[in-house]
């Protein structure tokens, strides 16, 4: 399949849970023409049953064969011991998933996708199954041989980059170290600027409350951020910090900034879900691929019932087709 026009390869989660489901909806609302460009990564058994659970009309074909009328392609991973019960922890279903994903980190890397979309996994199922990461996001880094990674929350009117994911707020504090403040605002303005943002404005918020006030509240502001953002302007990026993490976000929402750089996962994934949750797009940077994904978990109480809402799976393949059309080397240097 090498030689791939704008490819969207769709890995379908933790088969335990609502993944499946969404990506039919998802794929069944497309028109022939974007099925074409679809290639979906998980359990044929899985996906007729969630097919059928979510009453769409929807068949597939190999990924090396022609499409039957407009059947959507499918590499197909087996699951030993299937199937699988729905909406339970299963270790097998988070091997599953691994699997999956490690498939489409390998066709991104050979060219077969340019972009590949998740759908969500169980963190839990994951590490049962033996695969220790803590989300989609260190796999990806580990699987690419990458020595640093970002998540990054994309919606219509707010965005917002992390310092730090999924680790103890102590933790958290640990890690916004100067160099890696100053890779996360690189990391976000090399991404805005492939989509066609020539001078990205981006808010860091600060990590104490009031950012410190002058050492007050915690010195890491003035210590570890200020200095941070102030590398960053001496590179040629448009970067202002430390801000307030109580006001930043109301400003970027408002039109002030392109960015917020969060200093930990719930500062900035707290705003973000409050104003666009069924909409946010979690896109990692920092990999030699492309990646999107639903901001959702695996939804275990719903699964098996189809009422599970696929707009936020819309929205990552509308972003992941928008990488996929944006070559890398359009973000050019700061200016």
């Amino acid at each position: 399949m090498a030689n791939s026009l704008n490819n969207i390869g769709i890995t379908m989660g933790d088969p335990a849970g609502v993944g499946p489901e969404i990506i039919c909806k998802a794929v069944a609302e497309m028109s022939v023409n974007d099925r074409k460009n679809i290639v979906i990564v998980g359990n044929k058994p899985v996906m007729e049953n969630a097919a059928q659970i979510t009453g769409v009309t929807l068949s597939y074909h190999h990924v090396d064969s022609a499409a039957v009328g407009d059947s959507v392609a499918l590499v197909d991973i087996a699951i030993e011991g299937g199937p699988i019960a729905l909406g339970r922890m299963d270790a097998r279903a988070g091997d599953a998933a691994y699997r999956c994903i490690a498939r489409a980190v390998e066709m991104a890397i050979a060219g077969d996708i340019d972009c590949m979309v998740t759908a969500p996994i169980n963190k839990e199922a994951l590490n049962a199954a033996g695969h220790h990461y803590d989300g989609h996001t260190g796999m990806l880094a580990a699987m690419t041989g990458s020595t640093a990674s970002f998540m990054l929350l994309a919606s219509e009117r707010l965005s917002a980059i992390h310092v730090s994911t999924h680790v103890s707020l102590r933790a958290a504090i640990d890690r916004a170290t100067q160099d890696r403040v100053l890779a996360t605002i690189r990391a976000g303005h090399t991404h805005l600027r492939r989509l066609g943002i020539d001078t990205p404005r981006i808010a860091v918020a600060g990590i104490n409350p009031h950012c410190g006030e002058n050492g007050l509240f915690g010195t890491e502001d003035d210590k570890q951020i200020a200095p941070a953002v102030e590398r960053a302007r001496s590179e040629g990026i448009n970067a202002v910090g430390p801000i307030p993490p109580d006001t930043v976000y109301h400003r970027a929402h408002t039109g002030a900034f392109d960015l917020v750089v969060a200093q930990y996962h719930d500062q900035g994934h707290i705003p973000m879900k409050l104003v666009a949750f069924d909409t946010t797009v979690n896109v990692s940077l920092g990999l030699p691929i492309d990646r999107t994904s639903v901001d959702h978990g695996t939804a275990f109480d719903i699964a098996g019932t189809g009422e599970a809402n696929h707009i936020n799976m819309n929205a990552a393949i509308a972003y992941a087709r928008k990488l996929a059309a944006t070559p890398r080397q359009l973000a050019g240097p700061a200016q």
